[in-house]
């Protein structure tokens, strides 16, 4: 239970995504899973606040209905009550379609077009338009190409943000290799699950659907543009109208300014870690074994308690002064932190897709996890068993 305590704090920072974009039953969704991975105080305050604002809006509904029965009852006429309706309705239809009337003018066909075919799409290879074995050259391209197309300062056709989102996550998942190997292997927990569809009809006619399928990136879209674009929108791409091009000039002249300031900072710890690795591999010098055979590390050795296979260079013999014994000790400590380490690996990879396979209720999911090997955990028990 204890090594499920990561992924149950993953999923409560998921959940609290959702709450701030204003999705609670989501968000609910993901507490829940929380709950099951790892019971924790946190969840269960979150969960009986929002379960506590449901409860408020049902009670302020009610307090609505009953105000509206008492005006009925004291003197209004079902016939006056009745148009009255019908006028409301009329005014509001006018309203829907003088508002859909002017966001149309802000986007072309063929960017409604474009919008509906990312929401059709079946798998983020599809939403991305590449193919299961890119290169991650061809990921990269891709997802510039489609962001910069679907970013909702562009893009303001109805959907566009939705779809933005599903690409941005959709690259977050696939430019991961762990994210990308579970959702090779087992595809979109969305399709599997045994409730009923996740599509709600939402505004301009469209379905809004859970653009993260059961997977979801560390990063959310707008965040993950910005790391692209070095902040913001890039300006040269957006559209203007001719009687705006001065002012765009020199917005554009002020984001580039702070685009390339935004981009250094965000250099800066990767040049520094590159200037300190190059500093150290003129200070340090090589370590006297590996557990691998590598590089220098030619000759096979063999310790004289464990067994276990280690790797020196040619001159080890001459050039080595210390003690063996010690020497062995630290060999044998370090192939038993890796072995743990990979243990535990393994044991929690198993553990989260059997209880994946039981919440889905998928028993080919169950017995596949439950004839997983553990090659790291054989050896430690054969280490510590006797």
């Amino acid at each position: 239970m204890e090594g499920n305590r990561d992924e149950s704090e993953r999923c409560i920072n998921i959940a609290l995504r959702h709450l701030r974009s204003g999705d609670p039953e989501k968000a609910l969704r993901f507490l829940e899973k929380s709950e099951k991975l790892f019971p924790s105080s946190h969840a269960k305050e979150i969960i009986a606040q929002i379960q506590g604002g449901k409860r408020k809006m049902s009670d302020e509904g009610d307090s609505t209905r009953a105000s509206e029965a008492d005006t009925d009852s004291n003197g209004t006429t079902p016939g006056a009550h009745g148009t009255e309706g019908k006028a409301r309705q009329r005014h509001r239809k006018k309203s829907d379609q003088s508002a859909d009337h002017k966001e149309g003018d802000r986007y072309t066909p063929q960017e409604l077009e474009a919008v509906k075919r990312i929401r059709k799409c079946k798998d983020y290879y599809e939403i991305l338009g590449i193919n299961k074995d890119c290169s991650e050259d061809e990921l990269k391209k891709s997802y510039r190409k489609l962001a910069l197309k679907f970013h909702p300062d562009k893009n303001h056709a109805p959907g566009a943000t939705e779809a933005f989102k599903a690409i941005g996550n959709a690259f977050a998942v696939l430019s991961d290799p762990e994210k990308r190997r579970r959702y090779d292997q087992f595809g979109s927990e969305a399709d599997r699950a045994p409730s009923g569809p996740s599509h709600r009809h939402g505004h301009h006619g469209f379905y809004e659907y859970d653009y993260s399928r059961g997977f979801e990136g560390d990063i959310s879209a707008e965040e993950l543009f910005n790391m692209f674009f070095g902040g913001g929108f890039p300006q040269t791409h957006v559209r203007r109208r001719r009687n705006q091009q001065g002012t765009n000039f020199q917005r554009h002249t002020a984001d580039s300014s702070d685009s390339n300031y935004t981009f250094l900072l965000q250099l800066s710890p990767l040049l520094f870690m590159i200037g300190l690795s190059l500093l150290s591999s003129f200070l340090v010098s090589d370590p006297v074994f590996s557990l691998n055979r590598a590089g220098k590390y030619v000759h096979e050795r063999t310790t004289l308690n464990l067994k276990v296979h280690y790797y020196v260079k040619q001159d080890f013999s001459s050039e080595y002064q210390g003690s063996m014994r010690l020497l062995e000790q630290k060999i044998e400590d370090e192939y038993l932190s890796t072995l743990r380490s990979k243990c535990f690996s393994e044991r929690s990879y198993k553990e989260n897709t059997m209880w994946r396979a039981r919440n889905f209720g998928d028993g080919k999911l169950y017995e596949k996890a439950q004839n997983m090997k553990t090659p790291a955990c054989d050896n430690l028990q054969k280490i510590y068993g006797g």
